[in-house]
């Protein structure tokens, strides 16, 4: 493959031209210039423009770095030749989203379209590699010599030095086969872990089903011994009862007895006392007491000896008007009394004075007869609220009351074994059934030794890898090691003359003088440049198709170098310019072969 022509809406490049020929191009051009736009127009051209790249610090992607600065569409057209063919590439921009997403090729100087060519492999078809192996081979970026490993140019090199098959990577094998050890085990996750989590969990389930139809038959046990202490204390509860009511009754009833007697006789006693009080009461002295009414019949009888006594005769000293005032005072005294003289006030008294004492002494009776009545009703009173604490089997010191307490606790440990028999239940049904269980704890065990087996035979084939990368390495290191030597003698004037290259591409070199290679920290910022400029070259040689080249790229990467160096590296170019095109775009002016941009 060859470039014969760009044009350029791409960045700084306003609808700009540049042309090139067969061998070697060096394009002199100044600082911000567009040496490294033209690069990346290059690279753009052949895979297009990755619309998916995100901004992020640091880095810009080609979508935004290079948005023409006229504000145009970005766009451009590649003229090449590959396989005796001159087509023309044009990749224009439709939407802002997607540049340069529009693509045709076409035979130069024609409408007819290249056949199986499209924008996404147009790059890979003529290049002979994709755009990693490419970025990572035969296109050198600025101040990116160095040459960094990636599984695509793995393949390749593994496709040289071991069957030609570029299908495999041995990064990628090695990454898949990790890949599925991690989902396997990784630390404390991955189908391993998690196996062991639910098998532990499927043995601690069991276990606890064990136990707790363990506790269920020990409980059931508790619980039938309770029913029975239970109907045991529930038949004395009922006769300690019964005894109880009928202590109790006989109680009352005798004591209803003898509050009727005490009743009958307070009842005999008020009667015999209210008649006594009515016959004192008729003898017209009221409800006085005996002092007074004797002091009062003795005045009233002491009235009558006066009123029955006079001094002088009648006939002759007192008035007929006086002693008629003298009889009415007389008659009314004795009317008082309702007796016709005062010797019959005299018996009024005697019977007075008996009727009082008989009042007494019933007085004394009622007094008896109540207070007999109030102890009797007192005593029925406390007989009721003894019969009643007595009868409360609930509370009380009674044996009734202590043998209810003790049913009712017996009763409540049966009913809180039944609970917890009921609970353990419910937790055996939501566990499930124990021969479905063992048999998933089974399957799951089943399952694990076979996700073992295969974690033990991805361990042994990582191994089996590791052992295959090596004897590739010793294979592969060596021959690119020898190509890379060849070259960085060549651009050092035979100074360097071995150059040592790891998996990673890491590189070292050593003089003829030295005995130990050199790392790179230790070489010059133009010798590191050799030395990764001369890898490349070798990796070009080695990993990239021989039938029809492509372009080595170069933008800058000859900066460090002085003057001897530089034209040892423009003589190693020409030399490869014999087989492929080379394109060096350079700040340092050469007189031989040199272009300026258009």
């Amino acid at each position: 493959m060859r470039i014969n022509k760009l044009t350029a809406s791409f960045g700084k490049l306003q609808n700009e031209t540049l042309r090139f020929h067969d061998g070697l191009n060096v394009i002199y051009a100044p600082n911000e210039s567009g040496k490294s736009t033209w690069c990346a127009f290059i690279r753009a051209m052949l895979y297009g423009v990755d619309s998916s790249e995100r901004s992020r610090n640091g880095y810009l992607p080609d979508k935004l770095k290079y948005v023409p600065w006229s504000g145009a569409p970005m766009e451009g057209t590649m003229d090449l030749t590959a396989d005796r063919c001159d087509i023309t590439l044009t990749r224009t921009t439709r939407s802002k989203n997607a540049p340069m997403r529009e693509f045709t090729a076409t035979y130069t100087g024609s409408n007819v379209p290249v056949e199986n060519m499209n924008g996404s492999d147009a790059g890979e078809l003529l290049t002979g590699v994709t755009k990693d192996v490419f970025r990572r081979s035969a296109f050198i970026e600025q101040g990116n010599v160095g040459v960094t490993g990636s599984p695509e140019l793995e393949k390749r090199i593994a496709a040289i030095v071991s069957t030609g098959e570029e299908q495999t990577s041995y990064s990628e094998a090695d990454e898949r086969l990790r890949a599925w050890q991690r989902k396997r085990r990784w630390n404390r996750r991955g189908q391993l872990p998690e196996l062991e989590g639910k098998m532990d969990d499927a043995k601690q389930l069991l276990q606890e089903m064990d136990g707790s139809a363990e506790e269920l038959e020990r409980l059931d046990r508790e619980l039938k011994s309770c029913q029975e202490e239970a109907q045991k204390l529930e038949q004395a509860v009922i006769e300690a009862r019964k005894r109880q009511r009928r202590d109790a009754l006989n109680r009352l009833n005798r004591g209803r007895s003898q509050l009727h007697a005490s009743s009958e006789a307070y009842d005999r006693a008020i009667g015999e006392l209210t008649q006594r009080r009515e016959a004192l009461r008729e003898l017209g002295f009221g409800d006085g007491q005996l002092p007074e009414v004797e002091q009062e019949v003795r005045r009233d009888l002491k009235k009558l000896k006066d009123l029955g006594e006079p001094k002088v005769s009648a006939k002759k000293l007192v008035p007929a008007l006086l002693c008629f005032i003298l009889a009415v005072k007389r008659r009314q005294i004795l009317k008082k009394y309702k007796a016709s003289s005062p010797a019959e006030i005299g018996g009024i008294l005697r019977k007075f004075r008996g009727l009082y004492e008989a009042v007494q002494e019933a007085e004394e009776q009622e007094r008896l007869a109540r207070t007999a009545y109030e102890s009797s009703t007192k005593q029925q009173n406390d007989l009721e609220e003894n019969a009643i604490a007595e009868l409360d089997f609930s509370g009380g010191s009674s044996e009734a009351a202590q043998l209810s307490r003790a049913l009712a606790a017996k009763r409540a440990q049966v009913e809180q074994i039944s609970s917890n028999m009921a609970m353990i239940r419910g937790r055996l049904s939501a566990i499930g059934d124990p021969l479905v269980l063992a048999s998933s704890l089974t399957c799951m065990q089943e399952e694990y030794e076979t996700i073992q087996s295969e974690y033990d035979a991805i361990t042994l084939a990582l191994e089996a890898l590791r052992d295959a990368d090596r004897e590739i390495q010793t294979r592969f290191s060596p021959e690119l090691g020898r190509v890379a030597a060849r070259y960085m003698s060549a651009v050092t004037g035979g100074r360097y003359e071995d150059v040592l290259i790891n998996r990673d591409f890491s590189a070292r070199t050593r003089t003829k003088g030295d005995a130990v290679a050199r790392d790179a920290e230790y070489l010059s910022a133009g010798t590191l440049d050799l030395m990764y400029l001369a890898v490349r070259l070798a990796v070009c040689e080695l990993a990239l198709p021989e039938g029809e080249p492509c372009p080595l790229i170069l933008d800058d990467a000859l900066v460090n170098l002085d003057e001897t160096r530089f034209a040892q590296a423009i003589e190693l170019l020409k030399q490869i310019s014999k087989k492929r095109q080379v394109i060096l775009f350079t700040c340092r002016q050469q007189d031989d072969g040199q272009e300026k941009a258009e």
